[in-house]
């Protein structure tokens, strides 16, 4: 055999090392492939292992943050219930584009019942919230309350008041300026966002009811107008204020004159704050001694919509005295003869029909005349 080897050149030892080395490739490739094999499913494994603990983690920690992100959009409640907090921080523009959302479908999902929206435009306190407080008891559900104060007017009243948290947001308001309008706009636009508010009365700090709740929301929800003085007034105070750069929109015959106070609709609460036609020219033509506050709502609203004017305030104010600014009576003034003069003796139309009950509310009262008007309330009043 030996002698065969070396005859064939054949080394017996390097013939072992070949075979051992073919061998050993292949068993190195076989555990490679095999090692693989286990990371890679290791791997998948780890992986979705660690996300379901991360979120269980998550869940766990906070739960809260783990909402539907339309959750208040299924919700009908969340679309009618009122503003819980007056304070926003919308803008003038962004306020009037979300008031003058519309329904067009006229019958409502759900049980609503109609409001009065009482807004005062205040300069600060209301110094006859009591008396006021006395009228709004016990009819929760039938009003909502809109105050507009000077901006750095920080209201006190106790929670137990009807104007408790009832202040909107508001800016610096001129007497007999456009301020004036768009401040009682704001007003109205605030109010708005309450579906519910059907009817809107504009009042001031000194004004008071001369009727209970009962009666006052009977006479204004089964009115078929809106209460807008509205008059063609001929001379210096009337048509003198008239400018003629306001045609072609506003034309001398269509000019008219009425109280501040007044009260409206839903309908023609959306026309006023929708107004994007009228309001720059009364802004820029209607300036002191023009008072835009008597002119540019009664004017609008008689080109757009006469035949839904009463054409007359529901505000008693006593102007006998002459000047800029009517009477004001204070402590002394308020005896039942006073008011039997103010609720007595009146005629109007009401629906068509006369009526002896003209005026709901009355201007301008003293904060000296609080007391003797509690006093008198339950009597005279019927609150």
């Amino acid at each position: 055999m030996p002698v065969v080897a070396m005859e064939e050149g054949k080394d017996p030892a390097s013939a072992i090392r070949t075979n051992l080395s073919r061998a050993l490739p292949l068993r190195l490739i076989l555990f490679c492939l095999l090692f693989l094999v286990l990371g890679i499913g290791l791997s998948i494994i780890s992986m979705y292992s660690a996300r379901f603990f991360v979120v269980q983690h998550i869940s766990t920690v906070a739960p809260s943050t783990l909402k539907p992100c339309f959750e208040e959009a299924k919700s009908m409640e969340n679309w009618i219930r009122p503003p819980s907090n007056l304070m926003h921080t919308m803008n003038d523009t962004e306020l009037f584009w979300r008031a003058s959302f519309v329904p067009q479908i006229k019958e409502f999902p759900f049980k609503r019942v109609p409001k009065i929206a009482f807004m005062f435009l205040t300069k600060g306190p209301l110094p006859l919230a009591p008396l006021w407080d006395r009228f709004f008891k016990g009819h929760e559900g039938q009003y909502s309350i809109y105050v507009h104060a000077l901006p750095s007017y920080k209201a006190g009243y106790p929670p137990s008041s009807a104007f408790y948290n009832r202040q909107i947001p508001s800016q610096m308001v001129e007497w007999g300026k456009m301020s004036m309008c768009e401040a009682e706009r704001r007003l109205i636009a605030n109010a708005l966002l309450d579906i519910s508010n059907e009817w809107f009365v504009l009042l001031s700090e000194s004004c008071i009811p001369l009727h209970n709740f009962s009666i006052i929301y009977r006479y204004i929800s089964r009115s078929r107008h809106s209460f807008m003085g509205s008059f063609d007034e001929h001379g210096p105070y009337g048509r003198g204020r008239y400018n003629q750069r306001m045609e072609p929109e506003v034309k001398l015959s269509q000019w008219r004159k009425g109280s501040q106070w007044f009260e409206v609709n839903r309908r023609l609460a959306v026309n006023i704050i929708e107004d994007t036609t009228y309001y720059p020219k009364f802004k820029e033509f209607c300036q002191p001694a023009c008072y835009v506050d008597e002119h540019y709502f009664p004017t609008m609203l008689t080109i757009q919509v006469p035949h839904l004017l009463a054409n007359r305030t529901l505000t008693w104010t006593d102007w006998s005295r002459g000047g800029a600014h009517p009477a004001t009576f204070g402590k002394a003034d308020i005896t039942e003869g006073f008011f039997k003069k103010i609720l007595e003796g009146q005629l109007c139309l009401y629906n068509g029909q006369p009526t002896t009950v003209c005026y709901l509310f009355a201007r301008k009262f003293a904060p000296s005349a609080l007391d003797p008007l509690l006093g008198l309330a339950s009597k005279v009043f019927g609150y």
